[in-house]
């Protein structure tokens, strides 16, 4: 039992360990995770259903997503987004690794009528055709990457704009970073039976890095017959060094805002969101 707690209560490097495809492609959590996505009533794997209606009209009036504009929308879940960006006129690509939520994505589009490219896949890997005027990526997913993702990611991310084309992204600030405090915590069926269909003891680690701005959520899920690990990274970021990130590689006109709404920029909030366009020449 000890060397067993030795390793529930192991911390790892920063991004040493990358377990989010597990979370969102296990045939139980995916649905709990699809759940919570759908529960308009609150922020944790979406945004507010009144907070995705403003976010989406702002992004159809501020890049103007009407017919001949075309979107990308990395890490889309069940379409919350693109399926209110298309029926503004625009052509838009979905992409999301949860089998789930793409085809619940692919169930509301034919519903509503709508013309969807559904794309399911893990972004870090795909290379779209491209040829988009706006590429968004909301809900903080850039702040679960480790450096080298992040950097790749946003490569893949300029290639396929237009000249132009807009990178629209949240992220958490370190004043969010600040208010995080490390703790380790136990609890039977841990989440209200979350991780698991079967009874199980559920660990959860906080950890921070304050020379990196990283914390890790290690969770440590012990069932009859299995034990599993799932580690949540969390990247938090000055503003002012992302943006210089940012243009060093190859963006350009970066603007900083307090939301993906178009809110105004505070750096003692949690959450701050980014425009950045790619050069034109």
């Amino acid at each position: 039992m000890y060397r067993e707690l030795v390793e529930i209560n192991h911390r790892p490097e920063p991004f040493e360990v990358f377990t989010a495809k597990e979370l969102w492609t296990d045939e139980h959590t995916s649905a709990q995770m699809l759940e919570y996505h759908l529960n308009g009533d609150v922020d944790l794997s979406s945004r507010k259903t009144e907070f995705i209606e403003r976010s989406a009209a702002w992004l159809v009036e501020r890049f103007d997503l009407a017919a001949g504009k075309s979107v990308a929308d990395f890490g889309c879940g069940p379409g919350l987004y693109t399926s209110r960006l298309a029926a503004a006129g625009a052509e838009v690509t979905g992409v999301d690794f949860s089998a789930r939520s793409i085809e619940y994505a692919k169930a509301v589009a034919k519903r509503e009528g709508l013309t969807i490219d559904y794309v399911l896949g893990d972004y870090l890997e795909l290379d779209l055709a491209g040829g988009f005027d706006l590429a968004t990526m909301i809900m903080c997913d850039l702040c679960a990457l480790g450096p080298e993702q992040r950097g790749r990611l946003l490569a893949k991310l300029l290639a396929c704009l237009n000249p132009g084309g807009a990178l629209v992204f949240d992220a958490y600030t370190l004043a969010a970073f600040a208010a995080r405090e490390e703790a380790a915590t136990y609890a039977p069926n841990q989440l209200q039976g979350f991780w698991s269909a079967a009874p199980y003891y559920g660990f959860v680690n906080t950890f921070k890095y304050p020379d990196a701005q990283v914390v890790l959520d290690k969770y440590t899920i012990v069932e009859e017959a299995r034990t599993k690990v799932v580690y949540n990274w969390l990247q938090y970021f000055e503003p002012t060094a992302l943006e210089a990130e940012l243009v060093q590689r190859g963006f350009a006109d970066v603007e900083l805002l307090g939301d993906v709404a178009g809110g105004d920029f505070d750096p003692t909030e949690s959450e701050f969101a980014v425009v950045a366009k790619k050069q034109t020449d």
